[in-house]
């Protein structure tokens, strides 16, 4: 008898524990949640930055131009948000310009924004030839937040005569009202 009352006392925490964990498969829990991602690549478009960079001249080694630009929502009703700043360019960067103007697409994960958003610093790269009338390459990335892109790749176009390679950047704030 003593030896029964034994083996009934060892096996009790198992049939205890397989008894609560039997219980606890029975309960009504919620499934687990499905993720699904996006098949978008690179987020919403959510409007165009247009920005007029100011003339100036090309110091072999580089140049640093203003920018003003102005951000239109493709949301109907959304006001202009301006911003103004400087493209800063090192390397390869020979000549005169006038005034030049490029645009990019913005896209964010979502179709929202916030005034100011894209105030931020952006680096990349500089491809222009001008001869009177000119275009050149953009690819800058970055931003304060990361979160709102410019589109990688932006056309310029620009009157002068230059030629430049660089490395940019692109510091933007927003504008005072």
């Amino acid at each position: 008898m003593k030896k029964f009352v034994t083996l009934t006392l060892a096996a009790l925490p198992v049939l205890t524990s397989a008894g609560i964990t039997t219980a606890a498969d029975m309960t009504g829990a919620a499934p687990a949640p499905v993720v699904i991602e996006s098949d978008r690549v690179g987020g919403v478009r959510i409007g165009y930055l247009d920005c007029q960079i100011g003339g100036g001249f090309g110091y072999v080694l580089g140049s640093a131009k203003t920018a003003d630009c102005a951000f239109t929502s493709v949301i109907d009703g959304e006001p202009l948000d301006t911003y103004s700043g400087s493209i800063k360019k090192f390397g390869v960067d020979l000549g005169f310009t006038t005034q030049s103007r490029v645009v990019w697409a913005v896209f964010a994960p979502t179709a929202g924004y916030h005034k100011g958003s894209l105030g931020g610093l952006y680096g990349g790269a500089t491809a222009e030839a001008t001869v009177g009338a000119g275009i050149g390459a953009n690819v800058l990335f970055g931003g304060t937040s990361g979160s709102i892109h410019l589109q990688p790749v932006s056309i310029s176009g620009q009157i002068g005569l230059n030629i430049a390679a660089t490395g940019t950047s692109m510091t933007l704030q927003p504008s005072a009202i």
